[in-house]
């Protein structure tokens, strides 16, 4: 995995050009780049860790963003929001952001920081440059990236998951204790 994160990262040098429309046009390939490998290298990780329950997960993680998103900005998209600051649609919230942050909240929640770390780096990469290029406001890359997080939280539990929950009775007391492998 950690191949794909050298790949992205390689990847954002070795494009090339000269002119600011260029450097925008390198800067929008760079951030596509990433939100295309964040995916591969989370459900890559799963599926070279033989982990079908996280191959599950991922996928409710990433069907679930992709409803919630489509729907929230087909909402906004004739309001104020809708409107990015180069006068297209579909501003609000950022997609790629969103996705972005999904997919490192997936291998955040999933199989801690030592994956989640570097995935959110390269989230937070992609809404800068959804920023700097013109495409994004930073509300739209933060609601974006809210939303990816959030539906990985909901969707997504650790693979060694412990867990503590109260349990009351009638007249008792007592906590349940619950440890997956």
């Amino acid at each position: 995995m950690n191949r794909l994160y050298s790949f992205a990262i390689l990847a954002m040098f070795v494009l090339d050009t000269g002119t600011a429309a260029a450097d925008n046009r390198k800067l929008q390939k760079q951030s596509d780049i990433i939100t295309l490998i964040l995916p591969l290298a989370a459900f890559g990780t799963a599926y070279f860790k033989d982990d079908s329950e996280g191959e599950k997960q991922w996928l409710h993680d990433t069907v679930l963003h992709e409803v919630l998103y489509t729907v929230l900005v087909l909402s906004f998209d004739q309001t104020s929001l809708g409107k990015r600051p180069n006068g297209d649609s579909h501003s609000f919230p950022s997609g790629h952001a969103g996705f972005a942050f999904a997919q490192a909240g997936f291998l955040q929640e999933r199989y801690g920081w030592k994956y989640g770390a570097p995935a959110m780096a390269l989230a937070a990469t992609v809404s800068y440059i959804r920023v700097d290029v013109g495409k994004h406001h930073w509300r739209d890359v933060i609601a974006g990236g809210a939303l990816g997080y959030s539906v990985a939280w909901l969707t997504v539990t650790p693979q060694k998951a412990t867990h503590l929950a109260p349990i009351i009775g009638p007249g008792w007391l007592g906590i349940r204790y619950e440890r997956s492998y």
